[in-house]
């Protein structure tokens, strides 16, 4: 007797994966907490987190938006501006360190940056890039609209229930002699780059780990009932600063926000993980859920991936819905994706 005898098949490789097509693989999460359609479910961080607010809405969950888009603005025009992308206008958070900023701006335990860039003439948001594609008329506008923001962002917090979150990076641009961070360096989408200000910083676990648990803490002291479930994006860096090849680049960071990710998860009772990464880059699925440059996660790979979402809930908590595959709908990959700026100063496309 040993204490692998009447272990259950997932816990092998050879029954659980290698005598199963890729897409017989079931049971990759045993979901932590039972979601209602009534509890209200926030998300933000990388671009990958889009999706599942979009997949939640179409499932009749509640997906909160905060922060709501002017009456009669098209649908196209929504996505444009930001509205409906995540629950706030935040635009992407793709470090632990800039959702760590973000709380502490709207809790009011600091105050929020001032800095806004320019370009052609317009204004820009440091901290919101490319939410208005073309700028803002002014430096009056952009500062109201993040006051906006960080009120509704605040307010996501209070009223949900689940705050879900996706690590994206852990290469990030700071100002040097200010401290706070940027989710894009300066001078990619806007502003001007300045070697003696803007400070490159590659973060260890030891770092992000102590920004995402600063960071939740924060949060429940504001809604101490709110739970979480972490995932980590699969789409691959588009460019690094690091020194190292990309794809090199790209495992370390992926790495060390699984593991980040996990052992929250493994060790706090309000905290989850969903394996969204594991699911398009495991070498089991070969590649099928990328596009041809592997990188943009295509379609199929987007429904596979939250169709796995809500089966985790249904296996463990029985149906919730009787949803026809017509109401669910499809989804695409398009994403709102700062990081993809990058590719035009390496030449991809």
């Amino acid at each position: 007797m040993n204490p692998y005898k009447n272990l259950p098949e997932e816990s092998f490789w050879k029954t659980a994966v290698a005598k199963r097509s890729m897409f017989d693989i079931q049971t990759l999460w045993s979901p932590k907490f039972k979601i209602s359609l009534e509890d209200k479910v926030v998300t933000y961080g990388s671009c990958f987190a889009q999706h599942i607010g979009k997949a939640l809405r179409r499932r009749a969950f509640d997906w909160l938006i905060s922060e709501k888009a002017p009456d009669g603005l098209s649908e196209e025009s929504k996505v444009a501006f930001n509205f409906d992308v995540f629950s706030s206008r935040t635009g992407n958070i793709y470090t632990t360190s800039l959702l760590k900023q973000w709380v502490k701006w709207a809790v009011g335990s600091q105050e929020p940056a001032e800095e806004v860039w320019t370009k052609n003439g317009r204004y820009f948001d440091p901290f919101r890039p490319v939410i208005e594609p073309d700028g803002f008329a002014s430096i009056d506008e952009v500062l109201g609209t993040k006051a906006q923001t960080l009120t509704s962002f605040f307010n996501s917090i209070k009223h949900a229930n689940y705050f879900v979150f996706t690590l994206g990076l852990t290469e990030s641009w700071s100002h040097g002699l200010k401290g706070y961070e940027y989710p894009m360096c300066p001078g990619t989408a806007a502003g001007d780059f300045d070697e003696r200000v803007h400070v490159f910083k590659n973060q260890q676990f030891a770092h992000v780990l102590k920004n995402l648990v600063d960071a939740i803490e924060l949060m429940r002291q504001i809604n101490p009932k709110l739970k979480f479930i972490l995932t980590v994006s699969p789409v691959p860096l588009t460019a690094t600063k690091s020194e190292q090849h990309v794809l090199v680049a790209t495992m370390q960071s992926k790495s060390i926000l699984r593991a980040v990710a996990g052992q929250l998860a493994d060790n706090r009772p309000y905290i989850d993980y969903f394996p969204s990464y594991e699911i398009i880059n495991s070498p089991v699925f070969k590649g099928a859920f990328f596009e041809p440059n592997l990188r943009n996660v295509n379609p199929y790979g987007v429904n596979f991936v939250m169709d796995m979402f809500f089966n985790g809930l249904e296996a463990k908590y029985g149906s919730y819905l009787p949803v026809s595959d017509a109401q669910v709908g499809k989804t695409n990959s398009d994403e709102i994706c700062e990081e993809f700026l990058l590719d035009a100063f390496g030449g991809g496309q």
